[in-house]
């Protein structure tokens, strides 16, 4: 499928910037103590653009259709992703190099808000009923494509570059290959079929006039469902994935070029995991996989967190590995969950009220906390526990959701 290069709501060309965190600090925040804390803040800020722009590619992907959201996502991707890669650093033009910054990555924020909903409605509409969940977790399969490419990208150029070149010139190099990758997924896209559910809907004339005031009056339960999923989802993939190299560097556990393969690794891993948890889905259900997965959050990112804190490089590598397949699992089965809570109708208007206000609070915003409360405390594993304390809370909510999963015949269980 064209859609697979998609950057998704989590991995691929957006975290280039958490990847690049510490090296973005010193170039355009001046590298000061609080420097690299204002670069993850700048990130968590951003955030709050998400929803906003779920919120209008959703309008316009219940009202004209899954295919033109996608094209234009992209193409404002492509747009920020290149001018960040030109911005003149902090050495240049002083403050005005992180304000710029900022603001791209806002824009940038703005456009992937319209890329998850759309990419996850696309695949599970145009897939077979007892294939949802392998399909439709090939979203956040892709996104790891993308973010092996980020990171690995990231790792080239940190080890082959001295820090002065990387620091000068070479931190653009990512930002610039980001680009033809985004632009190499528009011109995929442009080829591919609308969605066959939106053509059905625009058959029998069933297109909802408001898409955000249709999801609002009639699918209440099923946006705090999904925001549950989420949730969980975003903390787990934040926090457990796309912090780690941060989390590594800042503690002085590693050096950058180290920790940026390590998350090679881990996002070689994420692919692997993937589809295995969405075809499981597909067998047992996605309740029960969500729940089993929501208590192993609350257990296992504690003791992996502590490890990477006081085990040498082995276990570094093993704990890392553990926690991206733990979050690419919640990532593959909450792709079809949060699909299923809403039908075609307003779906991803739907989507975007749940998963975006979800992302924004335990996706943009937990690296910086997670920063925070690790330098005030001391204490290692404190970006394990606040993912366990976050699967605490939606444990109940997967405990009593109802199952989505298509029964025989193509119709919803549950």
């Amino acid at each position: 499928m064209p859609l697979l290069g998609s950057a998704n709501r989590r991995g691929g060309l957006p975290t280039l910037y958490l990847y690049f965190a510490t090296v973005l600090s010193r170039v355009f925040f001046g590298g000061s103590e609080t420097s690299l804390l204002t670069t993850l803040g700048g990130f968590a800020v951003a955030y709050a653009m998400r929803p906003l722009g779920a919120m209008v590619f959703g309008h316009v992907g219940d009202r004209i259709g899954r295919q033109r959201t996608l094209l234009l996502s992209m193409m404002l991707m492509t747009l920020a992703m290149l001018a960040t890669a030109l911005l003149p650093g902090y050495a240049t033009i002083g403050p005005a190099a992180g304000a710029l910054l900022m603001l791209l990555r806002c824009f940038m924020a703005f456009s992937v808000g319209g890329e998850y909903t759309g990419v996850v409605a696309y695949l599970l509409e145009g897939a077979r009923a007892e294939r949802r969940g392998l399909i439709t977790s090939l979203a956040s399969a892709a996104s790891e494509v993308g973010a092996l490419l980020a990171v690995a990208a990231s790792a080239l150029t940190v080890g082959l570059l001295s820090p002065a070149q990387l620091d000068a010139w070479g931190w653009r190099i990512p930002f610039f290959m980001g680009a033809m990758l985004a632009g190499g997924v528009w011109i995929a896209r442009s080829t591919m079929e609308e969605s066959p559910d939106f053509l059905r809907q625009v058959r029998e004339d069933s297109l909802p006039d408001a898409p955000l005031r249709h999801t609002l009056t009639h699918h209440r339960p099923a946006l705090l469902r999904t925001f549950a999923i989420s949730a969980l989802g975003s903390i787990t993939y934040y926090v457990g994935i796309t912090y780690v190299p941060t989390f590594l560097v800042s503690s002085g556990i590693l050096a950058e070029s180290r920790s940026l393969w390590m998350s090679t690794l881990a996002a070689v891993a994420v692919i692997l995991v993937t589809p295995l948890a969405g075809a499981l889905s597909d067998r047992v259900g996605r309740r029960p996989v969500l729940v089993w997965l929501a208590i192993a959050c609350m257990l296992l990112p504690l003791a992996l967190f502590g490890l990477m804190g006081g085990g040498g490089e082995p276990a570094v590598a093993g704990a890392a590995i553990a926690l991206a397949c733990l979050a690419g699992g919640v990532s593959a089965v909450g792709a079809p969950a949060t699909a299923e809570q809403f039908p075609g109708e307003g779906r991803l208007s739907g989507l975007a009220l749940g998963v975006t206000m979800a992302t924004a609070l335990f996706g943009g915003l937990t690296p910086f906390l997670a920063e925070l409360l690790v330098r005030r405390t001391g204490w290692h594993a404190a970006p394990g526990a606040m993912i366990a304390a976050v699967a605490l809370v939606v444990l109940p909510v997967f405990l009593t959701m109802p199952e989505t999963r298509p029964r025989a015949g193509g119709k919803q269980a549950g």
